[in-house]
């Protein structure tokens, strides 16, 4: 087995299983490890003092340097402040996606070569293929989706030791090396956001303002306590007003119906019945992109759970580009990124950039 010897990483332990595999196994490798745990978030009910202790105590048993590293305030200025931005918008952002980008794999990174690591490392399931971000063997762990941003320059000083194992290996060997965190359930959701769910969360920044709920033709169908309470596709929660006028439906035989489309500056909400709120084009801005002459027999995947789709992607104008896909998807939500992804050797997917979903 090849060793690492006097190859300096520093770790982003974050108090969870994977990374703490990480750890260990580039430790074993041979690698000079440190760690250290990085301070995102401080607010009450937030789950990273215990997240804090949690690694630390990992660090002691792997017997490796630990230190915790405060990016609190650039992640308020960065990241939450786009978040709250974004859905006052209409949009539907993904903040885990900007904090790999900025904080993780912006800040830290810089923080790391300057004070003398040849490597960063982290916990997410993702390779490195020729310099490319590419697919984990573990497919329903697959995190690329939110690292498409890392720019490829910095791939260079980025090591992913879980990028050739399956979650439930990860756990047998945090078992077997009695990690204290073996069992410790993943982390869902937003830090910040704590015990609650989005749209509560958001209900606490911007209050209630009531608006109408309509149909695509402008009937108005009920009333809600906020645009930025809806993203594209869900069904949401809305009260119904007691006599519907001017519509194909009958008041009490309503179908099934989603958000279609959100007009914040009328703090409007349209709903449709499920075909409506399929795309099979759409736009894309902001595009990170590793070589624009590769996009030919391509795939995206639209959210971070979602499907590889076959899609065929064109420059409109300048920063604009429209993706195609092969047939309508449902819930294409602007604000989320779409990741580009192309098939190389194999069975190898590898990550060619991304954008902004318009």
């Amino acid at each position: 087995m090849k060793t690492y010897n006097n190859t300096k990483v520093i770790i982003g332990l974050s108090g969870g299983v994977d990374s703490a595999v990480s750890a260990y196994l580039l430790k074993k490798q041979g690698y000079e490890v440190s760690a250290a745990y990085i301070q995102c978030w401080k607010e009450p009910g937030c789950r990273a003092d215990q997240d804090r202790k949690d690694a630390l105590k990992v660090a002691l048993i792997l017997g490796i340097p630990f230190q915790v590293l405060d990016f609190s305030r650039e992640y308020k200025e960065k990241v939450l402040q786009y978040f709250y931005q974004e859905y006052k918008a209409g949009r539907t952002p993904n903040p885990d996606i900007l904090c790999n980008s900025v904080i993780k794999f912006g800040l830290f990174y810089d923080w790391a070569i300057k004070s003398g690591f040849d490597y960063i490392s982290t916990g997410h399931y993702a390779k490195i293929i020729d310099g490319c971000l590419a697919v984990p063997k573990d497919k329903k762990k697959d995190q690329t989706y939110f690292l498409y941003q890392i720019l490829p320059d910095r791939l260079k000083h980025v090591l992913f030791p879980l990028g050739d194992y399956l979650k439930s290996e990860v756990r047998k060997i945090a078992r077997e090396n009695k990690l204290t965190i073996a069992e410790k359930p993943d982390s869902m959701g937003i830090c910040f956001v704590g015990d609650i769910n989005v749209p509560q969360f958001l209900k606490q920044k911007f209050g209630i303002k009531k608006g109408e709920v309509q149909l695509s033709d402008g009937t108005v169908i009920g009333e809600h306590d906020g645009h930025w309470l809806f993203t594209i596709g869900k069904r949401g929660k809305w009260k119904r007003i007691n006599k519907i006028q001017n519509t194909k439906f009958k008041n009490d035989q309503l179908p099934k119906l989603y958000v279609i489309a959100i007009k914040p500056k009328e703090n409007v909400v349209v709903v449709g019945e499920r075909k409506q709120a399929e795309r099979q084009e759409f736009n894309i801005n902001n595009l990170i992109l590793k070589d624009k002459n590769s996009l030919s027999n391509v795939f995206v995947r639209i959210r971070n759970t979602g499907e590889l789709l076959s899609a065929k992607i064109t420059l409109l104008d300048k920063d604009i580009w429209q993706v195609r896909l092969t047939k309508p998807e449902f819930g294409v939500s602007p604000g989320q990124s779409a990741v580009i992804y192309k098939k190389v050797k194999g069975n190898e997917y590898i990550i060619l950039g991304g954008g902004i979903i318009q």
